[in-house]
Parts: C-alpha cells; structure tokens; sequence
C-alpha cells in the first residue's frame, strides 16, 4: 500500500487529468508532445514522439484520402485506422504520466520517480529515469524510451489475436512492409523529406532499431534546426498536405483533415503487465551502435512512392 503526503495525491491526481485531457485524439497527443519539448528540451524524446505521432496522424488521413478508399474495403480501412489509433493511445497513456512526473521533479529539484509505479509503468523505464536524473544523458534517455514504448505495443497490439490476424498477417500490410510504405517521414519548409523505413514492422527489435535511427537523423545538429522550424510553423492536420504543401512541385490535398475524417474513440485499458519483467531486455537494444544503410534524404523516393501508388491504383481500375 502507497502512503503518498497530499502535495503527491495532488501531483498524481493532476497528472491523471491532463493525461487524460491530452489522449484524446493523434491532434491532441501530437501537439502535447511538442508543448512539452519546448517546456523541457533536455527530454528530446519528446520531440522525436511528435514528429512519429504526426506520421501516425498522417498513416490514418491517408485511409480516407484519394487512393486507398479505392484500393481497401471500407472494414480494413477502420480496422487499420483502429491499430494506429489504439497503439497512439497506449503510448501516450503509458509515457505522458512519465513526462509529466520529471517535469514536477525539475519543478521541486527533487526526482519524484517513486510515483512511477501508481501509473503502473515498467521497472525498466523506472530505473532509466532514476539513471537519467543522476547522469543526464540524454541519448541514452531517448533510447531507453523508444525502447519501453516499443515493447509496451507489442503484447496488446502487434501480438493481439485479433490485430495479428486483421491487420498484421493481412495481404495489405504485408504489402506496405513490402513497398515500404512503413516509413517515417521528417519534412522540412524547404520542401525536402528525410526519414528511414522499416520491413518486419512485427519485430520489436526492428522497431527500436528504426526509432534509434530516427532520432539519430532528427537530432542531427546539421537537420534539428529544419525539422524544428517545420513543426513549430506547420499546424498539424493530419494531411500530408501539411508537408507537401512546402514541395517545389505543386499538390493538391489529396488526404483529409483528421478531426473531419474520423470521431474520437473511447478506448479502455484492462490489462496491466510489467513487459520488462516478462521478457529479457537485449544489451542491443540501449548500446549497439545506429546503422543507416539506406540514403536519410527521401525527397526523390517520396515521389517515387506516389508513382507506385497510382500505377497501382491504374492497374486495379484496369483489371476491375
């Protein structure tokens, strides 16, 4: 049993609220991350988890825009919407009590991590926190997150019966893994695009490999400036007209607005699991070095990817 003084109830009660408040929508998540940054830009995670969440905001418009509702049933198009909404909560529900709790310990100059588990997050992330408050690195920070927020999908989406069966061993995202479509995207004003791309989304340590990368190419000190004067100028929608509006070459919007093409869903926790204690958590992971064996600059390969799409979308209307 936890005996927390008032000022603590009072924290937890607070953090509970405003999580709640945040998890709404991909909107409300993906502006909170960036609010956050600028608050506290020593946890550059938080930055790193706007520009994914704007892709994952950017993954669902797409379901509705001008291409896929002519490839996909409308049924695999929601359940689709459904997996990256759900896995977008379940990391916002797990890290932003997390976020919030180091920003109370800056505000006391004391760290509070005794109140992580009342949020029920892992013992892993937990010691990293109490790691970071004493040595202050903050890469190894960033590391330790993209690796507890990977493994806290894995259970409860990537490996849920119903996920697994619909969506991750369906002809479609196998397809998209294929064509690597499964790509994050960090555009600039400029109107150029950076980002890398994973295949075995299923494998969490290819993800976390992924999200190393990631954070590699967005904080490199050459690109940060670019990507940050793109999110701090560019409302987020969900459209990729949000970045193809900055490209050369003029477009059309061709995907919705999110908060115009689907409603708010409900979404209920029911199970608790500590995952790191569940399963062994690889050296690999926290230490081995990042790899990029493809170019970082997808400018030219984003327009390639439209060509494939609509030739894709000609040969269907052509067989139909």
């Amino acid at each position: 049993m936890n005996h927390f003084t008032i000022q603590e109830d009072e924290i937890i009660r607070q953090i509970k609220t405003k999580t709640e408040k945040k998890n709404i929508d991909n909107i409300s998540r993906t502006n909170a991350y960036f609010r956050y940054f600028k608050k506290n830009p020593d946890i550059i995670w938080s930055f790193l988890a706007h520009m994914v969440s704007r892709n994952g905001g950017w993954n669902m418009c797409d379901l509705e825009g001008s291409v896929f509702p002519q490839l996909l049933e409308p049924k695999i198009r929601k359940q689709l919407f459904l997996t990256y909404e759900r896995a977008n909560w379940l990391i916002f529900h797990d890290v932003f009590p997390q976020l919030l709790i180091y920003q109370y310990s800056t505000k006391l100059d004391r760290p509070m991590f005794h109140l992580l588990p009342f949020f029920n997050v892992s013992s892993f992330i937990q010691k990293e926190w109490f790691h970071y408050w004493n040595e202050r690195d903050k890469f190894r920070m960033t590391k330790a997150l993209i690796i507890n927020e990977q493994n806290v999908i894995q259970a409860p989406i990537i490996e849920h019966p119903v996920y697994k069966k619909k969506v991750f061993r369906s002809m479609i995202f196998t397809f998209q893994d294929w064509l690597h479509f499964s790509c994050v995207l960090f555009p600039t004003c400029g109107g150029e695009v950076y980002g890398s791309c994973v295949t075995g989304f299923r494998s969490v340590s290819k993800r976390i490999q992924l999200g190393k990368r990631l954070a590699d190419i967005l904080f490199h000190p050459r690109l940060f400036p670019y990507f940050f004067e793109f999110a701090n100028r560019t409302p987020h929608t969900g459209s990729r007209y949000d970045y193809e509006q900055y490209f050369k070459t003029k477009f059309e919007p061709k995907t919705p607005i999110l908060r115009a093409a689907f409603p708010v869903i409900e979404h209920h926790q029911h199970m608790h699991e500590d995952w790191s204690r569940l399963k062994h958590v690889s050296p690999t992971w926290l230490h081995a070095p990042v790899i990029h064996q493809h170019s970082i600059h997808l400018t030219d390969w984003y327009f390639k990817k439209m060509s494939q799409l609509e030739l894709i979308l000609a040969l269907k209307k052509s067989l139909d």
